[in-house]
């Protein structure tokens, strides 16, 4: 019972924590939003952004290489690890999870994988990452796709579930993603 309700008052401390943080979201400063989302637990790189309105769910478990923009509405689950390389740009509204419901379980309860996306990757506007995935240096996944299984370095994934739909030209990748806009 002790063990119950001390679980109980950790997801209360732990919502109410989400809460501000959705609030420290529509600060127009990425500056002052990026010390209190590292005192909230996310580890983030030199030089990354996170626009607002971002949401989180447990952001100890969240980090973010170096030159890394996260776009606008988008949401970080971190409640098994969650690790975005550098030079990565995640566009707006991108939802990336690590945690699901086992539907076959009889107590339909939650699951959880590591996700995993490399360096100098792109993620379109709108597009769903799930539990488990392992997404390779390089890879571009298209806008609104439903990412279900690991996609290989370099390749361009699209569709629902998101399936190879090219190779990407550009074979090893230097660039900087560049300065985020300044009230986004």
């Amino acid at each position: 019972m002790k063990e119950k309700i001390y679980r109980r008052i950790k997801a209360v401390l732990l919502e109410f924590c989400l809460m501000l943080l959705r609030w420290v979201g529509h600060i127009p400063s990425h500056s002052f939003r990026k010390v209190i989302y590292r005192l909230s637990g996310i580890k983030i790189g030199k030089g990354s952004t996170i626009h607002m309105w971002a949401n989180f769910f447990d952001p100890r478990g969240i980090e973010i290489g170096e030159d890394t923009i996260i776009g606008d509405h988008c949401f970080l689950d971190g409640r098994a690890s969650l690790k975005i390389g550098s030079h990565t740009d995640i566009a707006s509204q991108v939802l990336i999870y690590n945690s699901e419901h086992d539907i076959n379980a009889q107590d339909f309860r939650a699951t959880t994988s590591p996700v995993e996306i490399g360096d100098y990757v792109f993620i379109g506007p709108r597009a769903i990452i799930l539990p488990g995935v392992k997404i390779g240096n390089g890879a571009v996944v298209a806008a609104g796709a439903v990412v279900t299984k690991d996609v290989l370095p370099l390749t361009i994934v699209g569709g629902v579930p998101a399936k190879e739909i090219g190779q990407r030209k550009l074979e090893n990748p230097r660039y900087r993603i560049g300065r985020a806009a300044l009230f986004q």
